[in-house]
Parts: structure tokens; C-alpha cells; sequence
């Protein structure tokens, strides 16, 4: 089980990412495999925010086809959303035990890795090494198929 950042989906549909390929054939995978993934509803309306306006994508996409192509992921039949349950007060809690010295923008990353924990999920598929600061997420960066 995993779950999918954010930059997984900006860089996937982003033809001028330098690591596109590396994303797109990350969630490629994922879509024509067996293992089950996962997006939280605030990763999908990051990316509706960061890939709409001009300053990230050269040609930005509008939110309807932002969300069209996220409708498409979940359509896989391996790929589920996941939200706040009414225990996640207390997986809030417990996290913040475990890494109390938070602040500012990581708090996003941290609500994430407090969702991940919620639900049973301990890999999350990124590039974005903030999340090594939760000790009970593993992170996966995207492999580049064309190296060995």
C-alpha cells in the first residue's frame, strides 16, 4: 500500500518537468498493478491549486481537466481516496508526540503522514524528503526506468 504526494501528480502531467517521465511511468505502473494506493482529498486539491496557474505549468491546465485527470486515477480499481475518520483526533495526537517541533508549511506534509497512519498506509510515494521527518512514513521516491 501506498500513497501519492502531490508533486507525484504535478510532475506526471507537467510536459515540461524535467522528471515527467520518471512520475508518469511511476503512476503507470501503479494504475496496471496490483497494489492497492491511495490519494487524501487534500493532496487532490493541491494539485488542482498548484497546476492551474501559470507559474508552475508553462501551458496550466484548467481545475475541470486537473480533476478529469484525477477522476481517471480514481477510476483504477486499485486507487481509493482516504479521509479523516472520528478517531483522527487521537492519530493527530499520537503523531505530534512523535514529532513535536512542527511548524509552518510542513504542517501540510504532516497532515498527510497523520492520514497515512490513520489508515494503515506506511510508504508514500514522493520526491519530496520532508516526509523522512515522520519516523513512521517510508518514503518511495519515483524510480527512472531508462537507469539501472
Amino acid at each position: 500500500m501506498v500513497l501519492v504526494d502531490t508533486n507525484i501528480l504535478v510532475h506526471a502531467y507537467n510536459a515540461d518537468s524535467s522528471t515527467r517521465d520518471v512520475a508518469a511511468n511511476a503512476l503507470q505502473e501503479l494504475a496496471n498493478g496490483s497494489e492497492d494506493w491511495f490519494l487524501t482529498w487534500g493532496i487532490v486539491y493541491e494539485f488542482l491549486r498548484v497546476s492551474t496557474p501559470p507559474r508552475v505549468f508553462r501551458s496550466p491546465i484548467t481545475a475541470a481537466q486537473a480533476n478529469s485527470l484525477v477522476d481517471g486515477l480514481l477510476a483504477c480499481p486499485t486507487c481509493s481516496p482516504i479521509a479523516e475518520s472520528p478517531a483522527h483526533g487521537q492519530y493527530l495526537a499520537q503523531s505530534l508526540d512523535e514529532a513535536p517541533r512542527l511548524a509552518g508549511n510542513i504542517l501540510h506534509d504532516f497532515h498527510t503522514a497523520v492520514l497515512m497512519r490513520e489508515h494503515g498506509i506506511g510508504e508514500i510515494l514522493t520526491f519530496d524528503r520532508d516526509f523522512l521527518t515522520f519516523p513512521w512514513v517510508k518514503m518511495r521516491p519515483p524510480v527512472d526506468p531508462t537507469v539501472s
